[in-house]
């Protein structure tokens, strides 16, 4: 029997894949069809879930004209999970494209910077008139520039820390603001004039060289699994408890950890010992 399935064991290789030194030709038709379709599947993926990125921030902005609010704040957060995973596909099926990257900054354009715009607007700046639109521009337009600086500075600085805020976060603190004011009854015209700081500081921020962190480094999750899993946990568990003012502390305190992270890293350096030069010998006077 061992000698009869060793005879027939190459008809079935042969059968499924190459061979060394076989000519790629011979592979059944079908199968280099199925490798192909499968190849550009995979590259298309993530470009479909920044496409599905757009289409919930587009709708955002909709909702956001027919003055439903607290549903187009939360489809920003619903854009802002399709545009955390794109990336995370492409790199794991390892079909990262420059064309992908290209529309992932325009997506970000639209999905953190125009629809978080118009939200503020249209919930809060309205009654300034021509203030509130130009603090909305300003916003999009710090966003633009930021997502512009970040592409150029890709590979040059810190991977583990952001130079600046993501647009990403400060949409997403807009947003958070909405429903956090929706929750507690809080009406917005109480509150224009410091929503509208809140807009320019956000703006600043963006535009700023004020270092955030990149929650790139996770020596400390693979250090302490268990401890980083029991965390994750009671963040999610605080999240599903209370959906609408969670979220909202959670954006306020990174926004607040850029500037502490800043004055954090200032003061080390200046702190750090110069390193020692060694003495010339001293010359003699004659």
């Amino acid at each position: 029997m061992s000698m009869k399935f060793r005879n027939r064991r190459p008809f079935f290789r042969r059968k499924n894949r190459l061979q060394e030194g076989e000519d790629p030709s011979n592979f059944p038709r079908r199968k280099r069809l199925q490798v192909n379709k499968m190849k550009k599947g995979i590259v298309i993926l993530p470009s479909l879930l920044t496409l599905t990125a757009i289409f919930f921030s587009f709708y955002a902005i909709i909702l956001a004209i027919e003055s439903r609010f607290v549903l187009s704040a939360a489809l920003i957060f619903v854009a802002g999970f399709f545009d955390g995973i794109d990336g995370r596909v492409a790199r794991l099926t390892k079909s990262t494209t420059r064309f992908g990257m290209e529309l992932d900054s325009l997506a970000d354009v639209i999905s953190f910077g125009v629809a978080p715009a118009i939200l503020m607007y249209t919930w809060a700046l309205l009654p300034y008139e021509r203030v509130g639109w130009v603090t909305a521009f300003v916003f999009v337009a710090c966003g633009a520039l930021r997502l512009a600086r970040f592409n150029v500075q890709s590979g040059i600085i810190d991977p583990k820390r952001f130079n600046g805020l993501p647009i990403p976060a400060a949409a997403v603190m807009l947003a958070a603001t909405v429903l956090f004011f929706h929750k507690l009854g809080i009406q917005p015209g109480d509150f224009r004039t410091s929503l509208l700081v809140l807009t320019y500081i956000l703006s600043f921020f963006m535009v700023s060289s004020i270092k955030f962190h990149g929650f790139k480094d996770l020596a400390i999750i693979k250090q302490k699994p268990f401890s980083s899993t029991v965390a994750f946990v009671l963040i999610l568990a605080l999240i599903a408890a209370n959906p609408f003012v969670v979220p909202f502390f959670l954006c306020l305190g990174y926004v607040i950890s850029g500037p502490v992270l800043t004055i954090f890293l200032y003061l080390r350096r200046n702190k750090a010992p110069e390193p020692l030069r060694e003495q010339e010998p001293a010359i003699p006077n004659p």
